[in-house]
């Protein structure tokens, strides 16, 4: 059996992505849209690419998918946008959506499951734990936007508790990012900028009004309350806050104290209530262990203040509803592995030389001398990762021991100067240079505290307030070869890594993508498949 899982139109309205998956589980493909079509977020667009990509792997055709598994209740979405779900009309909606059609026979049968029950699969079958507490936290699911899951090997999703949208923690985060004036999808930076007011013991403003687990808004809105008006409502919260908006340039946000108090107000909140749901989580499923997913498990800074086994899998955003959706069709029998995040395009050797750059044959040592000689490479190697993250395969590096060079990195790719950058090191890092949850190293999501010694000797990755959002690896190709390399050299085995792509683009895919990044970003070395390019 073959399930194809789907994220996107018609109410997937970004990160559309698709996932194949067997009948025993096994993961054989996943990748996001906006990979193909370079485009961030593939906000209104189907999946095509990433279809075609994922069934070419296993040499597929359209009709020999068993199984389309969406991750949204369509059902139940549909008249909410004044449409009418049609059960006997699969094929009209792979027509419209997917451009499929089909002759003399029905074509796959198509499954919708409800979008956190999605996430809640992606989660707990991707950890690799035979049990879990299961918190789903993001801007909103079908109709609710928190929920919690008892997640056991051989037995259904149990879901425990759920909240409104009217509660949402991530609609309330995305006001504040409104706020500072960034997008809907640039929570990141509000992260980033909020640990500025951590840093300088700023008082943060109270938000949501707490009880323990008994949380609800300063506002009164019914749990029908739709996107536009639970953001609405926390927009005049924080226009409250100041005499005038925000009109800090976002390159000198950390200078503008009224932007940092947003966002660290909002962090704050972020940081009380989610170590709370998960207690809640243990308490009411007695469980120990706890997955993490939905946009706001990317909040790494919360993530890493969590206490005991906690797992977040690197597709916590909406592109992971198609592997989860595909994991309740077709769930695997029993534990695997924590997910390999290596299951996008493998990238191939481009065939020409671009002008003003050399190339040679692939040596790991020639990487690693020109890293000790304080240059700045861009690798593109090995299969892509999916989710946010670069995390060693599409990546960019550099010594990270003097600050100047975070600096450096962040010019050379647009990035405000007040953005952290994130260190990539072997399994000696963690204890070394920092401390933290190991598990939440694997995909980097979680923060860790730097110890004296990584202060000093990793000083370009270390954010104001302390902490590094770090990533250790066991395989990541090529990269592990030069960690290894710079140990050899009696050098610190870390790096900085940050992701490859081009100012307002997604992360590369291809060769392709990486040589006309590379050009662009201004590295000075290049690996792309089993060639070295340098420039000059």
């Amino acid at each position: 059996m073959w399930v194809l899982g789907l994220n996107g139109p018609p109410v997937g309205w970004h990160d559309a992505s698709a996932c194949l998956v067997d009948g025993d589980g096994k993961v054989w493909a996943m990748a996001e849209e906006e990979r193909f079509t370079r485009v961030k977020h593939a906000t209104h667009t189907s999946a095509i690419n990433a279809i075609r990509y994922c069934l070419d792997q296993q040499d597929l055709r359209p009709e020999d998918i068993d199984v389309i598994a969406v991750g949204w209740d369509l059902p139940r979405l549909y008249p909410r946008f004044g449409g009418e779900w049609d059960f006997t009309a699969p094929r009209q909606f792979l027509s419209q959506h997917l451009g499929w059609k089909f002759r003399g026979r029905s074509g796959p049968e198509l499954v919708c499951v409800p979008h956190h029950r999605s996430h809640a699969a992606s989660a707990f079958y991707a950890s690799g734990l035979e049990a879990a507490a299961v918190v789903v936290n993001d801007g909103n699911g079908d109709d609710e936007s928190i929920s919690i899951y008892e997640a056991r090997f051989g037995a259904p999703l149990v879901r425990r508790e759920v909240w409104p949208r009217s509660h949402s923690i991530g609609f309330m985060y995305d006001a504040a990012s409104r706020a500072l004036g960034l997008n809907f999808l640039e929570a990141g930076k509000t992260m980033g900028l909020a640990s500025y007011g951590r840093a300088r013991g700023v008082e943060p403003w109270p938000l949501m009004v707490e009880n323990g687990i008994d949380f609800h808004p300063p506002f009164k809105l019914g749990p029908a309350a739709d996107y536009k008006e639970v953001v609405g409502a926390w927009e005049k919260r924080f226009a409250a806050f100041g005499d005038t908006p925000v009109t800090t340039p976002s390159a000198h946000l950390d200078s503008d104290d009224l932007a940092v108090r947003i966002a660290w107000s909002a962090q704050a909140t972020v940081e009380r209530l989610v170590p709370v749901l998960v207690e809640h989580a243990r308490a009411i499923t007695g469980i120990d262990a706890v997955c993490l997913v939905g946009g706001v498990a990317l909040n790494c800074s919360t993530n890493g203040l969590l206490k005991g086994p906690v797992f977040v899998p690197p597709v916590s955003h909406d592109a992971g509803v198609a592997l989860g959706a595909a994991w309740c069709v077709a769930p695997p029998p029993r534990p695997l592995e924590p997910l390999s995040p290596y299951l996008g395009p493998d990238v191939e050797t481009p065939d020409e030389v671009p002008d003003g750059w050399t190339r040679s044959p692939l040596e790991p040592a020639a990487v690693v001398d020109r890293l000790l000689r304080g240059q700045v490479g861009a690798v593109a190697s090995g299969r892509a990762e999916v989710g946010p993250r670069a995390l060693g395969h599409r990546s960019i590096v550099a010594l990270a021991h003097d600050v100047a060079m975070r600096d450096h990195v962040n010019t050379i790719k647009g990035r405000e100067l007040w953005r952290p950058l994130a260190p990539i090191g072997a399994e000696a890092a963690n204890g070394r240079y920092w401390t933290g949850e190991r598990s939440l190293q694997r995909y980097m999501l979680g923060a860790a505290n730097v110890t004296p010694l990584g202060r000093e000797r990793i000083a370009a990755t270390v954010h104001v307030d302390g902490t590094t959002r770090a990533q250790v690896v066991d395989d990541a190709g090529l990269v592990s070869e030069v960690l290894d390399g710079l140990s050899e050299a009696c050098a610190d085995p870390v790096l900085i890594n940050t992701s490859f792509n081009a100012r307002g683009e997604p992360i590369v895919n291809s060769g392709e993508d990486a040589v006309r990044a590379a050009a662009t970003i201004d590295v000075d070395f290049l690996v792309v498949g089993d060639a070295l390019l340098v420039r000059g």
